[in-house]
This record gives structure tokens, sequence and C-alpha cells, in this order.
């Protein structure tokens, strides 16, 4: 090939490149009003319902001389405004990479990596595995700490894998494998709450709890099937860009489904 050539090809593969970076500018932008919309609308037209917070410190017994947990209420969560933030933060940050921090989304795509990716994950999905525990009667503070805590340092994990990466010749999975057992407990305590309240009699979850468990479960795993693919190289996933595309939709339709779920079961207005 001559040099003229080569200059030609790698001129064009520029080109090429420029183009999917403004389409990904774009596709953002797009999916920042997708979810600024719906998170509006959430807010606006959701019903009172709330979902309770308890701590549950130890009290001494006087009559008993014992120790026992003592219930108490914290704070009534406002299902509505909850729902909603986990879509707001997704708009927030899809506008910053569609916008402001575009230059650095570019240059971190160049290089296989998206942290900014991760850390919105790190809030959004975190938040949506707390709501989704509360259906099931996850209402300790302690505990909605904990599982937003091991989900976000599941996504984390996430950026260590990106990172990672970088720098070695054949793809390192300890980060993944370790990001995979983090985001695994939060759906395990959620199962055993459900099957419990299942168990317990009259006190069922609602209908649509039954819906929702099942389908978020699946598209939580699809975002690491997204990643798996993208480093294993298959088929269309050695573009990096076209794995970034797929983390892009299936956040969208991920928190919709949830927030529509959720809007349907219990928020509606009366």
């Amino acid at each position: 090939m001559s040099t003229r050539t080569a200059k030609k090809a790698a001129a064009l593969k520029a080109a090429e490149m420029e183009s999917k970076f403004a389409g990904l500018r774009r596709f953002n932008l797009i999916m920042g009003f997708l979810h600024l919309i719906q998170g509006i609308f959430m807010i606006l037209v959701s019903n009172d319902t709330t979902y309770p917070i308890f701590t549950n410190y130890l009290n001494f017994d006087l009559a008993t001389r014992s120790l026992s947990p003592n219930p108490e209420l914290v704070y009534n969560l406002r299902f509505g405004p909850a729902v909603a933030a986990f879509l707001l933060i997704s708009a927030v940050a899809h506008f910053y990479l569609s916008t402001v921090g575009y230059e650095r989304y570019v240059a971190n795509l160049r290089k296989g990596m998206n942290p900014i990716r991760f850390y919105e994950y790190a809030l959004s999905s975190s938040l949506m595995i707390v709501l989704i525990g509360m259906l099931t009667g996850l209402w300790d503070l302690g505990a909605i700490i904990l599982i937003f805590s091991i989900n976000a340092t599941m996504n984390l994990f996430g950026i260590m894998m990106e990172l990672h990466n970088q720098h070695t010749g054949r793809t390192d999975w300890t980060a993944f494998i370790y990001g995979c057992f983090a985001g695994i407990i939060p759906w395990v305590v959620i199962l055993l709450y459900f099957l419990g309240a299942i168990g317990s009699g009259d006190a069922k979850p609602p209908a649509f709890v039954y819906a929702i468990i099942p389908t978020l479960f699946v598209f939580f795993n699809i975002f690491a099937l997204n990643q798996f693919l993208q480093y294993k190289q298959v088929g269309r996933w050695k573009d990096y860009l076209f794995g970034e595309r797929m983390y892009i939709v299936l956040s969208l339709v991920a928190k919709s489904l949830l927030a529509w779920q959720v809007f349907f079961g219990t928020l509606q207005p009366s």
C-alpha cells in the first residue's frame, strides 16, 4: 500500500469514528430527554403512595431483662419522587455526556471506557434495587443502606474492569467476577423477602411485584452480558461503541420498565 493510500485510509477511518462519536452525542441527548420527560411525569402525576423505613435498634426490656429490637419509623418515602429520581439521574448523565462532558467522553471511548456510565449506574441502579426491595418488605434502614452500597460497588467494579484492561495483553476478568458476586447479593436478599412474603398467609406482595422481580433481574444481568460480549469481542461487540449504544438502550428500557410497572401498579392517581 502506498503512503498516499495509507493516509487516505487513515483519514476515512478517522472521519468514520468522528461520525460515530457525533451519533453517540445525539443519541445521548435524545435519551436524556426521554428520561427527563418520564421523570417529570412521575413527579407531577403520581399519587402520594409511601413506603416506611424503620430502624431496629436494640432496646432493653426491663420486664424480661433482655435486649430486643425496637422498630421505630424513621421516614415515609414517597414512591413517585423516588421513581422519578433514578430517571432524572440518568437524564443528568446523558445531558452531561452530550454537552460539557463530550470531549472527555470521546477521549475515554477511544480508550475503551466510560466511567461516567458506571458512576451514574452506581446511583440510579442502586436506587432502583432499593425500591424493588421495599416493594417486597425490605424496610430496615440498615438493610437499605447495605443493598444500595453493594449494588453501587458492583458498578464501581465495572469501572475497574475497563481501567485494568487498558494495561493488559489479554483480558483480565477479575473485576468482572467480583462485580458479578457483588451484584447477585441484593437479588438474593430480595428473593428471600419476596418468598417470605408469599409464604406468610395474606401478607402477599402486590401482583405487579411478581412481574417486576423477574423482568428487572433479567435486565440487570443483560448489562453484565453486554460487558462480557464486549471483552470477548463477539460479533458487533468487537466495536466498543456498539456496546456503548447497547448500554444506553438497556438503561432506558430497564428504568422505563420499572417506572411504568410501579406507576400502573401503585402510583396511578385515584
